[in-house]
Order: structure tokens, then sequence, then C-alpha cells
């Protein structure tokens, strides 16, 4: 039975959490299947990405080349695809990010393999290969499984698999680089956003909100709200959308992810292109529907009328203080 594959992403020489989450779950299949774990690193000087990654696997290919200092996904499809030939993996673990939405599934369709996308779990057992996805929002969870094949291609959600320190120090091989040079996309520039007037990236605290607050005119009680707790005013898509809140206040994987202390969700329903982006310690969640997906996510939760519940809390907090 082959091993278990996984691409490392990285950016501008940083490795993304998406590539330990995911060496964490490999792991965990390559004990479960007997087979071992690889760390695929495709980079220019990856010096700094392998040391990252060699901790948590058996064995870690590095392909080098300055054509793979950024990211390409024509480029990467046609690496990928030649070390699949060589080394014949059960299965290769893609992030579902930016990126491997982009090369996954040309991968998977030229070589002509089965794919299974958005994952928030992969088994393993006896040779039986399935996977766990959510519809409806997050409400039902469904296992899909697939016909045997000598190779899968599945991309892992963000931020489901908490990582954990591991003492393999893997082995290193370098892998020689194909002709890069007929690749039609061209890496040009990385565009950062702007930070805006306030960076929730850097927040121990933040209040989100939703559209569940129901109106803009709302808007100013959440930011006296955040400003009681000490704490600055984030958002969810849907609120950028309806142009309540300006698009650097929002989280999500169009947005921006933050890993505060606190993450104070009000009124937002977790959808995981939300929840994908939140790193926070403590979730709390205040919605009205209490089958809401942030409830799954949320370390703590309160069902009921946010406008009810909303002036109560800041009333509490406001007489702490005044005691102090």
């Amino acid at each position: 039975m082959g091993g278990i594959f996984v691409i490392a992403e990285h950016r501008k020489g940083i490795l993304r959490d998406i590539t330990l989450e995911m060496l964490k779950k490999g792991g965990e299949l390559a004990a479960s299947s007997g087979g071992a774990l690889t760390a695929v690193v495709l980079g220019k000087d990856a010096g700094g990405i392998v040391q990252g990654v060699s901790p948590f696997a058996n064995t870690v290919i590095v392909v080098e080349d300055a054509g793979l200092e950024n990211f390409n996904g024509e480029i990467y499809q046609n690496v990928i695809s030649g070390l699949i030939d060589e080394y014949k993996p059960l299965i290769v673990m893609v992030g579902h990010t930016a990126a491997g939405i982009e090369f996954a599934p040309s991968l998977a369709a030229a070589k002509g393999i089965p794919l299974a996308t958005d994952c928030i779990d992969i088994n393993l057992e006896g040779g039986k290969f399935s996977v766990i996805r959510q519809l409806y929002n997050g409400k039902i969870n469904e296992e899909v499984s697939f016909k045997p094949s000598g190779t899968y291609v599945v991309t892992l959600r963000p931020g489901i698999i908490a990582p954990e320190p591991s003492k393999v120090d893997g082995q290193i091989v370098n892998a020689a680089c194909p002709d890069l040079s007929g690749s039609v996309k061209k890496f040009i520039e990385y565009i950062e956003a702007a930070t805006g007037s306030i960076d929730i990236t850097q927040a121990d605290v933040l209040v989100s909100v939703g559209q569940g607050i129901g109106d803009a005119k709302n808007i100013p009680m959440m930011e006296t709200f955040a400003e009681i707790l000490g704490a600055s005013l984030s958002c969810s898509r849907p609120v950028v959308d309806r142009k309540w809140l300006p698009q650097e206040r929002q989280v999500g994987s169009s947005g921006k992810t933050v890993k505060p202390k606190v993450y104070l969700a009000v009124g937002i329903s977790g959808a995981f292109q939300h929840l994908t982006a939140v790193k926070a310690d403590v979730i709390i969640a205040i919605n009205k529907d209490p089958r809401a997906p942030i409830f799954s996510a949320a370390d703590y939760g309160i069902a009921g009328d946010l406008f009810q519940i909303i002036p109560k809390i800041q009333e509490a907090v406001q007489k702490i203080k005044g005691g102090q």
C-alpha cells in the first residue's frame, strides 16, 4: 500500500498552518495503514520550510528551483504529477486554500484519479478509503467512499485539526526539478490588502458581527459594546457585502485570519468560510438559532436575542469596571 503525501504550503518563506494540520492527519493515516508519511516541499532556498516540516514526516521530498519561489498552480501540478508517477502514493493531501483549490482539481483530472474536496476528516480502515464532508452550510456531515484506486487526491479544510509536536526527524530526499520553461502562467507580485485604521489580525479581543445584527443602524451599538469590552470590531462577509463595515474588518477565507485570545461572534451563523479564519483561544457565540454551526465551534454559547443579551453583558461589564 502506498504512503501519504502532504503538499507543503508556504508563502514568502513562511510555512502555512494548514501544512502542519495536514501532517498531523497524515501521520494518523500512515500509522493506521502501515505506510509512510512524506512531506513534499516545492520552493527556492527552501531550507527553512524543510526544517519546519521534517519533525513531522518520515521523509521530506524537496524540489528546488527559481521557478518555484512563488506559488504557480500550473507548475505545482506538473511537478507533483511526476512525483506521483515515481512514488505512487495512496493519498495526496492538499490544503483547501486558494492555492490548493487552484491546482488539486486539475491535477486529479489530468491523472484520472479520484478527488475529494473540502474534507473535514479522512478515514482509512482495512484498505477502505473514505472522507467526511459537510452539506447545507455545515448542518449535515456526509461520509463519501470511492471505488478502489491506486491514488486519491484530497483537499483538507483548514482549522479542523490541531497540529501536535512530533519527533520523527524525517529523511531529506532532494528530487530533480523538471523543465519549467513551458509554463504559461507567470507570477507577477503579491499585493497585500490594506490594514486600514484598525488591524484586526493584531487584536487580543474581537467582537465580530454578522448579518444577524439586522441592519447598518445597529453597527454603532456594536462599536460601543466592543469599546466597553476593550475589543476591536470585526465582521463576517455578509456585513461587508452589505457595506455596513469596510472590507478591512472582514474575517474569513476571503478576508483575514485572526488569532485573538477571545473571539465573540454576534449574529454569525458560522459557515466554514468564516470559521476557517478564526484561530482564537476562546470562541463565544451569541445567536438566536440554537442550530447555528457557530455553536459547534464555540467554547461558550448563548442562544437568544442579541438585542436583549448585549445590553445585559454591557451593563455587567460597566458595573465591574465601576467597582475597580
